[in-house]
């Protein structure tokens, strides 16, 4: 409150207004309305707009306080520190009151605030504008190309009238007015007629002939055209008006001359009925086909071919399959001609290719070394390769076929070996190594003579009709006999040259060393007699000598190339398997390029282990690998599973089988290191079979036992063989868990014998009577608790407590049990010696009479194997 004194000195209170840095704000309420009738107060406030520099609105000009409150703090006269300032006062006499320094500050800060936003709102002020102004000039330019294309459409529209109108002119002017009004489009029909003094608007001259007018004095007159002054008006535009539609607006999307030509035919096709021209094509028929693909081959209905099929009387689906005779007749019965494939035509030009060329040069010759088990084959090629190859092999006999190039000391040649194992178990190895070879050697021990295997040898190279060169080893022996040794080939139709034949005998020592200059010589020699040529340069051609599967290379195939020459990165196909040549090893462990005729390699790239003797071909590409890799992974699943149902026929069949037979079954899963050395096993595993029992083979293949292999045996009880091969530790401890056996072998000879041993206890025993003794029942007596006694008298042999016992009545045994009690007097005893009496009783029986028989005898069970 101020205090104030009017001019009567009567003291006024004058209320102050406070200060303060708040705006000021102008509060009211608003009602909303809604939807459905809902409405709504809200409270509105409006703040007034901060002034600066102490202007007050025009609206605040009667309230003195605010202005003198606003107004710049005036410096205080200078007065005497004694006296106090007096107050100042307004014109009406109204004291005013000082501002403080706090005051001052907080008021300065203020407007400074003040200031800091104004110009912050100015700028963004500013922004806005720029905003608004280029938006404006976007629509502008939008607006000013859609001017542009309408534009264009009137000047497109103006010059095609004028183009037909020309068009009309022209047309009169050759062909006469009757032709031209022919040639023009029909026009609309004549509008109704106007009443006299009525001018026509703009669009009767486009209507209907050209009306009559009545001029003064009513003589007719035709009436002027008006010009046309009306502009058509431009299409809407339909969507969003972007600045990428104003731009493309003036492509005018037409009718594509495709979609013309589809319908001058459709027209055609309604308009005329000529019947349309028959397709002849030439269907190619594989050997069974079903009715949808041979509809598409054809261009045919798929209706049309089941419908000549009912009319054979065969009823089918669009998806049955029919052979290749059925789809020939319905093809020649519609028209078309037929091409008959088969689907083994895939291998067609894979192999054996006739070469016409004529650049042909000399080739190695691929000698195989044959002969009976321990008669020193691979000691011979240790001893013409410099080498030890024995040293290495388990129990000192060869399980594996090796091929190997030795180069002839006197004429610098190379030749390829090829050597075999002779034990008996290894026949296909064998089989394989004289299909490729040119020469085989064969050697036959001079201390041992011709054996089962030599015998065996000697077929195959009949069979192959190669020639045969015979080394006669271990000629250093004191027991040697070369003579007995020639003596005996005789027997086998094998005449040597020293016998005045054919066949060229050396004898040679590979301990010693000896002669073997002489063997490669008499080798060479019959390669010259052979002229062995081939063509280097054409695709490679060869045969799978052995494949294993190596944990750390993959797959790899010992492979004799016998034409062409095989490069790295060659496409390969061999029997189901196929890949790409990623490396090729020499026999000495080298890594070459490329290899040629007569040259063995090992070959690293193929996606699975091939079979031991299919044949390699180089592929031009991929695709045409993976056909022929197809068609004979299928013909091997169809054969696996033929075999299958062959052997296990129907239900009835099989429990018929076992009702009669009781074959019982040994599974096993075997894992071998390479494919011939598995190709052995499974055979001798296969003649250990018997009609009562036989190895049951689940899973047989190349590389280590895995934790599959483990399962699989879990689920049948199976036992796990190894040979030359290890379980991975994931399987090793999945079998420890499962209590599955695995074994390992090194030896074919000690896998055998104890599969044989295991089958052998699967056979039921072999039971066998033994006669003890007879006695003869002279009293029968009949002994409470007991049961009745037969007291006998041994007449020959044995009686003995426990065994077995016949009760013969008037020949005719009529009881077969086992003896209960043997007394004699009143003692039990073991036994009673002939010409003794006893007393019997028997288990379980009491029916005895005076004067029958008793038999005593044992069983004995006798354990057979196989």
């Amino acid at each position: 409150m101020v205090d104030t004194k009017t001019p009567g000195d009567k003291t006024l209170s004058v209320p102050t207004k406070t200060l303060t840095l708040k705006p000021r704000v102008e509060t009211g309420t608003v009602r909303q309305s809604f939807s459905h009738g809902r409405t709504k107060q809200v409270v509105v406030e409006k703040r007034g707009k901060r002034r600066v520099g102490g202007e007050a609105p025009a609206t605040e000009t009667a309230a003195p306080e605010p202005v003198a409150a606003k107004a710049a703090p005036a410096k205080a006269p200078l007065t005497r520190p004694a006296t106090p300032p007096a107050a100042p006062r307004s014109g009406s006499g109204v004291v005013l009151r000082t501002l403080t320094e706090d005051e001052r500050s907080a008021r300065a800060s203020a407007l400074a605030d003040a200031k800091v936003r104004d110009m912050e709102e100015r700028r963004l002020a500013e922004e806005e504008a720029k905003r608004r102004n280029s938006k404006e000039g976007i629509e502008q330019a939008e607006r000013e190309a859609a001017e542009a294309r309408r534009k264009a459409e009137e000047e497109r529209h103006r010059q095609d009238e004028e183009a037909k109108r020309k068009a009309e002119l022209e047309a009169k002017k050759r062909f006469g007015e009757a032709e031209a009004r022919a040639a023009t489009p029909a026009r609309p029909a004549v509008p109704a007629a106007r009443p006299p003094g009525v001018a026509a608007d703009a669009s009767d001259e486009d209507e209907g002939p050209r009306q009559i007018r009545r001029g003064p004095g009513g003589v007719a007159r035709p009436a002027a055209a008006p010009k046309t002054t009306a502009k058509p008006a431009p299409q809407k535009q339909r969507g969003r008006l972007t600045l990428v539609t104003a731009l493309n607006a003036d492509d005018v999307r037409e009718r594509s001359i495709a979609s013309f030509r589809r319908r001058t035919q459709r027209l055609k096709g309604h308009t005329s009925n000529e019947p349309k021209e028959k397709l002849v094509r030439e269907v190619i028929i594989p050997e069974a086909i079903n009715i949808q693909e041979l509809a598409n081959r054809m261009s045919e209905r798929a209706v049309d071919v089941i419908r000549l099929l009912m009319k054979q009387g065969a009823m089918h689906k669009i998806t049955d399959v029919i052979d290749a005779d059925t789809a020939q007749l319905i093809a020649e019965e519609l028209g078309h001609t037929v091409k008959r494939v088969a689907a083994a035509d895939v291998e067609e030009g894979l192999f054996d290719i006739v070469d016409d060329s004529t650049d042909t040069e000399p080739r190695s010759p691929v000698v195989t070394v044959m002969g009976h088990v321990d008669h020193g084959k691979t000691s011979l090629l240790d001893a013409l390769r410099h080498a030890n190859v024995v040293s290495g092999e388990a129990g000192g006999i060869t399980q594996h076929i090796g091929a190997y190039q030795v180069t002839s000391p006197e004429s610098g040649k190379k030749i390829t070996f090829i050597d075999t194992p002779g034990h008996a178990a290894f026949t296909a190895m064998r089989a394989r190594g004289a299909k490729v070879t040119d020469i085989v050697v064969l050697v036959v021990a001079a201390d041992d003579g011709v054996m089962p295997q030599t015998v065996e040898a000697i077929n195959h190279a009949k069979a192959a009709k190669v020639p045969m060169i015979v080394a006669i080893n271990k000629i250093d022996k004191p027991d040697a006999r070369p003579e007995r040794v020639r003596t005996e080939l005789l027997q086998h139709e094998v005449q040597v040259e020293s016998l005045g034949g054919d066949v060229v005998d050396v004898e040679v020592s590979a301990k010693n060393k000896t002669n073997l200059d002489k063997l490669l010589e008499m080798i060479a020699l019959q390669a010259e007699l052979l002229d062995l040529k081939t063509n280097a340069e054409r695709p490679a051609e060869g045969t799978v000598i052995e494949a294993k599967l190596d944990r750390g290379r993959g797959p790899v195939a010992t492979v004799l190339v016998q034409r062409g020459t095989l490069r790295v990165g060659d496409i390969v196909v061999a029997g189901a398997e196929m890949g790409r040549v990623r490396a090729l090893i020499s026999d000495q462990g080298e890594t070459i390029d490329e290899a040629g005729p007569s040259v063995p390699v090992e070959v690293l790239g193929f996606n699975g282990p091939p079979e031991a003797g299919d044949r390699l071909a180089v592929v031009e590409n991929e695709a045409r690998a993976r056909q022929v890799t197809s068609y004979r992974a299928h013909q091997k699943r169809e054969n696996a599973a033929a075999s299958i149902s062959g052997m296990r026929g129907s239900l009835e069949q099989m429990m018929s089988q076992l009702k009669t037979s009781g074959r019982k079954d040994f599974p096993l899963i075997v894992k071998a290191d390479v494919q011939g050395s598995l190709e052995a096993i499974l055979g001798s595993l296969e003649k250990l079979g018997t009609e009562e029992v036989a190895a049951r083979i689940l899973h047989a293949g190349v590389g280590g036992i895995s934790e599959s292999d483990v399962t699989l045996a879990e689920g049948f009880n199976a036992a796990i063989i190894g040979f030359n091969v290890r379980a991975h530790k994931e399987a090793a401890a999945a079998a420890k868990r499962n209590g599955i056996e695995i074994r390992y072998y090194n030896i074919i000879y000690d896998l055998v014998d104890d599969v044989k041993k295991a089958m052998s206890g699967l056979l039921a025993p072999t039971l066998r009577e033994t006669m003890l003794g007879n006695a003869q029942i002279l009293e029968v007596f009949n002994i409470s608790k007991v049961g009745k006694v037969a007291g006998c008298r041994v007449t020959d042999g044995t009686v003995e407590r426990g065994a077995n016992v016949r009760l013969i009545r008037d020949n005719v045994v009529v009881h077969e049990g086992k003896l209960s009690t043997l007394k004699r007097f009143k003692d039990e005893v073991k036994e009673v010696q002939s010409g003794q009496e006893c007393g019997m009783a028997f288990e379980n029986y009491g029916d005895m009479r005076v004067g029958d028989v008793i038999e005593c005898y044992r069983v004995e069970t006798i354990q057979r194997s196989l």
